[in-house]
């Protein structure tokens, strides 16, 4: 039996420089939500889920279905908000986490995965950039968003999707019209994320992510040691990004003192020599959380053995991705994009997300058919 792929929650070591008591934590959310003013903005339906999130955290052991829960770097998160975001944000978490539990689907997908640029300036070893078949222009896989198509997507998720990445094939700061992209992020949503390997993260750079919407900066490095790192993320230099995350730190003291932005350096497990301990060590003073995650063999799915997974994959009821060219897709594993539900230039967000394609696919899923979708037959994500 092949090795499952949890999507969701995929820390398999985190650690945070903030300790939290839980039940102090809890006390001021129940005393946020107790208060009418801060949920006036919310719709019929947001308030019903609300309802939901109070019985999960203040009367769980009377539940039987998937509860809500807040691991550390959510807490993190929570505490970055006003009380007037604080029930916004908990109805957004809910359907991140719940929904795929439930196989719910409304207008809008919970997460958002905004892809800047498919070309990447690195060839990591565990990802599908060293497939050549995919990682060259003749491909017609390579490509920059536009920032008229990048503004099409923002203008279509502000106010219904609050759960926002800005990365996917490639590295994002390579896109020339990033920092006007970033630009247009800001004050819109109450958890945009950017994830880069900082080979790019010049001054400039640094100070268009801390004028923007940005609220999880996650810089991905795999190593605390320099022939490690090489080896993992290869045309990469540890000693460069070390030297762009602490300028990063420096100008957000000097010049964003009162910005809220979590910084996070996260790296992929994939052997015995990384070690959570000496990236802490190496790392910890440089950002709020240091992490690893859990590695997925996606560098090429589409020649990967047969799974024998029938479980259902969540991010089907969780994310959507949007290519640089506005190609729509249920996952990143499928790098080439075969299971494309349209293109959000001749669409939009809601309607593909319910669209027909979408629906068959994870209808397949719910009846254990996954081995008669490629490359879902070939997957271990669930």
């Amino acid at each position: 039996m092949n090795k499952i792929y949890r999507k969701f929650n995929s820390f398999i070591g985190l650690r945070v420089k903030e300790k939290n008591n839980l039940k102090d934590f809890l006390l001021k959310i129940k005393k946020c939500l107790e208060e009418e003013k801060n949920l006036s903005s919310l719709s019929k339906n947001d308030l019903k889920i609300i309802d939901f999130v109070k019985k999960d955290l203040f009367q769980p052991e009377n539940i039987d279905r998937p509860k809500l829960k807040f691991t550390s770097n959510v807490i993190k998160e929570i505490k970055t908000l006003t009380s007037k975001e604080l029930p916004r944000y908990l109805v957004h978490r809910y359907r991140y986490e719940i929904y795929p539990e439930l196989k719910t689907v409304d207008n809008f997908p919970p997460y958002l995965q905004i892809e800047p640029t498919s070309i990447c300036n690195y060839r990591c070893v565990f990802c599908y950039q060293t497939d050549n078949n995919f990682n060259k222009r003749s491909t017609g896989f390579m490509g920059h968003m536009k920032l008229k198509t990048f503004k099409q997507i923002i203008d279509q998720a502000e106010g219904n999707i609050e759960f926002i990445s800005l990365a996917s094939r490639g590295e994002p700061l390579l896109c020339p019209e990033i920092k006007e992209m970033l630009s247009y992020t800001r004050n819109k949503f109450l958890n945009l994320k950017i994830n880069t390997n900082a080979s790019l993260l010049d001054e400039e750079m640094s100070h268009s992510i801390l004028e923007s919407g940005v609220k999880t900066l996650v810089f991905s490095a795999d190593a605390a040691d320099k022939k490690l790192y090489s080896e993992l993320r290869v045309n990469g230099k540890l000693e460069k990004i070390l030297k762009n995350i602490k300028r990063f730190k420096e100008i957000k003291k000097k010049h964003y003192s009162k910005s809220k932005i979590i910084t996070r350096v996260s790296g992929v497990k994939v052997n015995k020599k990384q070690d959570l301990d000496t990236m802490e060590k190496y790392w910890g003073d440089l950002v709020d959380q240091v992490a690893f995650v859990n590695y997925v063999p996606w560098e090429n799915v589409y020649k990967s053995e047969f799974s024998e997974v029938s479980k259902p994959c969540s991010d089907l009821w969780r994310r959507m991705f949007i290519w640089w060219d506005g190609k729509v897709n249920p996952c990143d594993v499928d790098y080439k994009s075969e299971l494309s539900s349209g293109n959000i230039l001749n669409n939009n967000i809601s309607n593909l997300w319910k669209s027909e394609k979408y629906n068959k696919l994870r209808k397949k899923h719910l009846e254990k058919m996954r081995n008669k979708i490629a490359p879902c037959n070939r997957c271990v994500v669930i």
